[in-house]
């Protein structure tokens, strides 16, 4: 159905905050937040969970397909239960934040409901990227985490997939805790019978002693030419970004939230930010076991085909794969947009060409748009520390403060550094007390390593633009600084949806270069040359080098100076290495990792006797 409509009429929604405060310090440092204060907050999230097994007993938490395809659900009842049956058993068992759960696998209902048994009885877990286990080659950083947490008890859902890591890396004397299909050679306890564990006092007594210092669980970064560190998440750190999200976005308490997603429990973004809003507002989570690929999408599909949300997150690579779904199919987009209020991307900048295209279906299906918007955080800041908070907003901005929150400004050579303090800032650095004193400032605030600049100096309630990481930034051997955030923007924009990401190279060189990462799926329905075509036949068609030379020689014409003029190209034929760091679960780049570990390949960008490296025409 077509509507006519004004282009900025959005589906009603309402900000909870607005405004911000500026103050200025000595020294040229700028205190920034919003007059708002933050409301009450729970000491301990099973809070929450106890509140909505009373009054929504029979309101579905969770749920995931089983084998026949159908969902499977645990209700609020049941999932308080669950916390208290596995609470005691890991109890008994003597776990501590000495001996935390560690999780291997990926998400599902009995990952779900460990975690829960770990907060409920007080005890630590870390979920680690399923790829340290299954797509890693040395098992480094899974040996890494071990050495890092020491874990008393090790759950991987599948034992034989796991086999591998796990006959590596776990030591004989530590438990393993497996749902089905115990790994050849290893003992295991099956996750049934520690979820048919009798619960009594000593559980309730465990939760009670929890509070606001209570170590959640460890959260690792994932790390580029170091080894990834465990970020400390305590209560007091989850339940007060909570309460700042909820407050910025009111309708979280108008209507239970259900989601329909996929992102990773071992990321902050998933497990924290989602997996929370959820209990926190007493909705319901169904578990994606798609992922944006080209096979994980069909999976993504049949489930918003089924389940409208009401509320969307996804990764920059998702939306886009969504939009071209949605644009094809009516009746997809209809059951998707009919009850949705709020979409939501992170993890890295969404091309404004993919923003304009959901906008145009929501126009063209509903008759208006739905509030996209997106912010700032990170792992240390449980993740949320800014969002966005007006319904028309563009690429690159991240917003305000949240309540509760206060961001320091600090100029960085001709950066400006964003620095956190406030409630849900993290302590600190798991056995690593270096690493922790070095991330804060004399003033107790974080220090992030992100760039901000003010949407318009004039009008500092539009908040902030992201510009870029102080450490990516680099001087050509001219002395002319690159500002790699906003050049890498541009880039990403101009090559969509060929171009999936970009590194900017050029340190100590003439003149800027880039590391094209291939969109690989849009590139071999562009180079058009069937099934069987390999990946270098794909990328070496004529049509898909013909867009990547109009591309650079597009970005070329429009740089002003030779900081921001692209001028040579290699489009990478590898894809990043989770072992190195260069990728993350989300799919994000580390730009760090990349030009480390492909020094190689950034030398071969710049000679000139290369027949790969795509230069454009200067007339």
């Amino acid at each position: 159905m077509n509507h006519a409509i004004s282009p900025a009429r959005y589906r009603s929604f309402t900000f909870g905050i607005s405004g911000v405060v500026v103050e200025a310090q000595d020294g040229g440092a700028t205190h920034v937040r919003v007059p708002q204060a933050l409301e009450a907050y729970p000491d301990r999230l099973t809070d929450k969970l106890l509140h909505w097994a009373a009054t929504a007993p029979e309101r579905s938490y969770m749920a995931r397909r089983g084998p026949d395809g159908e969902w499977r659900h645990i209700s609020y009842a049941q999932a308080l239960d669950y916390a208290r049956r596995i609470g005691e058993g890991l109890l008994a068992r003597g776990l501590s934040a000495e001996r935390p759960l560690l999780i291997l696998s990926d998400n599902d209902l009995e990952h779900a409901m460990l975690a829960l048994g770990c907060q409920y009885a007080g005890i630590p877990f870390s979920a680690v990227s399923p790829a340290y286990s299954l797509l890693s080659k040395d098992f480094d950083k899974l040996r890494h985490v071990f050495k890092v947490l020491t874990p008393g008890l090790v759950f991987a859902a599948n034992g034989e997939q796991f086999g591998a890591a796990i006959h590596a890396c776990v030591p004989d004397e530590v438990e393993l805790l497996v749902t089905e299909a115990p790994p050849q050679g290893r003992a295991a306890t099956l996750y049934a019978d520690l979820a048919a564990t009798a619960p009594d006092a000593a559980v309730e007594a465990a939760r009670a002693a929890t509070g606001p210092d209570t170590v959640v669980k460890f959260l690792f970064t994932s790390g580029s030419t170091k080894m990834p560190k465990a970020v400390i998440n305590t209560q007091r750190m989850v339940c007060s970004n909570l309460q700042m999200m909820r407050q910025t976005w009111p309708f979280l308490g108008e209507e239970p939230p259900v989601l329909v997603d996929w992102l990773p429990w071992n990321h902050t973004f998933g497990g924290n930010h989602n997996v929370g809003l959820v209990l926190y507002n007493g909705g319901t989570m169904y578990i994606d076991d798609g992922r944006p690929t080209p096979q994980g999408m069909a999976t993504t599909l049949r489930n918003l085909r089924e389940i409208a949300p009401t509320v969307y997150f996804n990764v920059p690579k998702g939306w886009e794969d969504l939009a071209y779904a949605l644009e094809a199919d009516a009746a997809l987009c209809a059951t998707f947009h009919s009850r949705l209020r709020l979409q939501f991307y992170a993890a890295a900048a969404l091309p404004q060409a993919i923003w304009d295209k959901l906008h145009a279906l929501a126009e063209r299906t509903i008759g208006e748009r739905i509030v996209m918007n997106c912010g700032l955080g990170m792992t240390e800041t449980a993740p949320s520390a800014m969002f966005v908070v007006q319904e028309q907003v563009r690429a690159g901005q991240i917003g305000v403060p949240l309540p509760g929150m206060t961001v320091k400004l600090v100029p960085n050579g001709d950066k400006t550094e964003v620095r956190y303090r406030g409630p849900n800032v993290t302590p600190g650095y798991w056995r690593d007390p270096e690493q922790s004193a070095a991330a804060f400032d004399e003033e107790g605030f974080f220090c992030s390593g992100d760039a901000v600049k003010w949407v318009d100096p004039e009008r500092h309630d539009l908040g902030f633009v992201f510009d870029g990481r102080v450490a990516e930034d680099f001087k050509l051997y001219t002395g002319t600084w690159v500002s790699v955030g906003p050049l890498r923007g541009r880039v990403v924009q101009e090559g969509a949806p060929y171009l999936q990401d970009v590194v900017v190279a050029g340190h100590d060189r003439g003149e800027v270069g880039i590391l094209i990462l291939p969109n690989r799926q849009h590139c071999r329905r562009l180079a058009a040359l069937g099934e069987g075509a390999t990946d270098d036949e794909v990328l070496q068609a004529p049509a898909v080098r013909g867009f990547f030379q109009s591309m650079v020689q597009r970005l070329f014409e429009q740089g002003t100076g030779s900081a921001s003029r692209v001028a040579r190209a290699l489009v990478l034929r590898e894809p990043p290495s989770v072992d190195k760091g260069e990728i993350t679960d989300k799919g994000s780049i580390n730009q760090r990792a990349v030009l480390t570990h492909r020094a190689a390949l950034v030398a071969a960008l710049y000679d000139d006797l290369d027949a790969g490296v795509i230069k454009p025409i200067q007339l």
